[in-house]
């Protein structure tokens, strides 16, 4: 299990689709987006790293999606869309202003879909590790390169996720997988008028160097950038997205804004 950092302050929010923790860390800056990291596939333990990486430069917050994690139980199995609905509503309660947006792996759906839906609210949006490949799109592909992947994965890795897995359990594994591969991310993608940063592991086996270069491409503005690892790269080295991310939001910050004007 990763170990929470230091000065973690965990919170509760009772929205519609269900009960949400999120835990924060760090100091806003002005000119700097808050960050909001979305996690994979139903583990959420594994991004603690990656909020006290952040949490050095501004103020970073991990959502535990509904049904996953510290949260509690949605009424019913998520789609793709109300899981950025259920992001969304935690966005209108905390009221970060303005935030980058950063999914990694299967949040990357989830982010994009919530920038879809409140663009004017973000400053950008960060795809980690994005999923789906069309070139690994189908079923046994996804089992095979999946399976692939965690060989190049640290061991410790599978011992941070197991009892968040075992706590979603086999049945919504199962249903989070089919509506992400459902996703159409590139389209998503090509809808998107936000800043985009596209980051990929160059030993992910879940994604082609080209699927990255291409997200970016599609997007209004964006920049894709490669970093060592395989594809959850992000939890033994999490400076090799912090910093990426970071010049990302100082670039897309507004000059002298922690708050709205109308909060000051």
């Amino acid at each position: 299990m990763s170990r929470e950092p230091n000065g973690v302050v965990t919170s509760y929010h009772n929205g519609a689709l269900g009960r949400i923790r999120s835990r924060s860390l760090g100091t806003a800056r002005a000119g700097v987006p808050q960050v909001v990291l979305i996690h994979g596939m139903t583990a959420c333990d594994y991004l603690l790293p990656s909020l006290a990486a952040m949490a050095t430069w501004t103020r970073a917050h991990l959502i535990d999606l509904p049904g996953c994690g510290g949260s509690g139980e949605p009424p019913h199995e998520l789609t793709v869309a109300e899981f950025a609905d259920a992001v969304t509503d935690w966005l209108d309660h905390r009221r970060p202003y303005r935030p980058i947006l950063a999914g990694h792996s299967s949040g990357t759906q989830v982010a994009t879909a919530v920038a879809l839906q409140r663009p004017d609210d973000l400053a950008g949006v960060v795809l980690a590790s994005p999923v789906f490949d069309p070139a690994y799109r189908r079923l046994a592909q996804v089992l095979y390169r999946w399976t692939l992947d965690l060989t190049r994965e640290p061991a410790g890795l599978e011992r941070v996720n197991r009892r968040e897995r075992k706590r979603a359990g086999l049945r919504r594994l199962v249903h989070v997988l089919r509506v992400h591969r459902r996703y159409r991310l590139s389209d998503a993608v090509t809808a998107l008028r936000l800043p985009l940063l596209v980051i990929r592991g160059h030993d992910d086996a879940l994604s082609t160097p080209g699927w990255a270069d291409r997200l970016a491409m599609l997007a209004a503005e964006g920049g894709h950038v490669e970093v060592p690892g395989p594809h959850t790269f992000c939890w033994q080295d999490p400076n090799a997205w912090s910093e990426p991310v970071r010049t990302f939001a100082e670039h897309n910050g507004l000059p002298g804004t922690i708050t709205p004007p109308a909060a000051r």
